[in-house]
């Protein structure tokens, strides 16, 4: 795959050894987290959205209400910034200066386009459905045209963009060896509970549902 573009706004100078502009590993990261946050800007004033998204190929999908106003404002033009983290782990050093987390993130900056047709739009539907859990959108009810028309979809071609990876256990200080104080790593995995079925629900739970587990 080719690497994601390097510009001024995405070259990384804060610990550079932990990033990389690999196309691949940050396709990784966004097809296994759940939520971004979209940051814009309207008159001036930032904000920051947490959003469910899904990945259609080489492009960020985003949905919302229509009257969205981060949707509004992106299906006009308005640049966006999408990041993405994964935590996995608390990092407990000797020193205050020192502790951290492990994570892996992406950042991605862009543009986006508001997708109108309406067979794209079902496309897209189900490419949300099925980031959640793989093959639901062929399992549930497709959105009707009413549903469709108070849902704006956006479309942002990832090509701008950095990824970034902490890992291990603390880089501690040598002169801080000799404090008595526990020092390592606590890693952070996100889990499922057991699937609760809705009251009215008479089907078996799904293998793809119970793979969840």
């Amino acid at each position: 795959m080719n690497p994601l573009a390097t510009t001024p706004r995405t070259q990384l100078h804060r610990k550079p050894v932990r990033g990389s502009y690999d196309r691949e590993l940050a396709y990784k990261i966004l097809d296994e987290a759940l939520v971004a946050h979209v940051g814009f800007a309207v008159d001036g004033a930032p904000f920051v959205i947490p959003m469910f998204f899904a990945r259609s190929g080489d492009e960020l999908l985003l949905h919302g209400a229509a009257a969205s106003r981060l949707l509004k404002g992106g299906s006009s033009g308005v640049p966006l910034c999408v990041t993405v983290t994964l935590l996995d782990g608390l990092v407990l050093a000797r020193s205050h200066f020192h502790h951290s987390v492990n994570y892996r993130s992406v950042v991605l900056m862009g543009t986006a386009r508001e997708i109108i047709d309406r067979d794209t739009k079902l496309e897209a539907s189900a490419a949300f459905v099925d980031h959640v859990v793989t093959g639901r959108s062929r399992e549930a009810r497709p959105p009707t045209p009413k549903e469709l028309d108070a849902t704006r979809m956006l479309a942002m071609v990832i090509d701008e963009g950095s990824v970034k990876v902490r890992e291990g256990g603390p880089i501690d200080d040598d002169e801080d060896f000799a404090v008595a104080c526990w020092s390592g790593h606590v890693p952070i995995r996100l889990a499922t509970a057991p699937a609760i079925p809705d009251p009215r629900t008479r089907e078996p739970l799904p293998a793809n549902v119970a793979r969840l587990r």
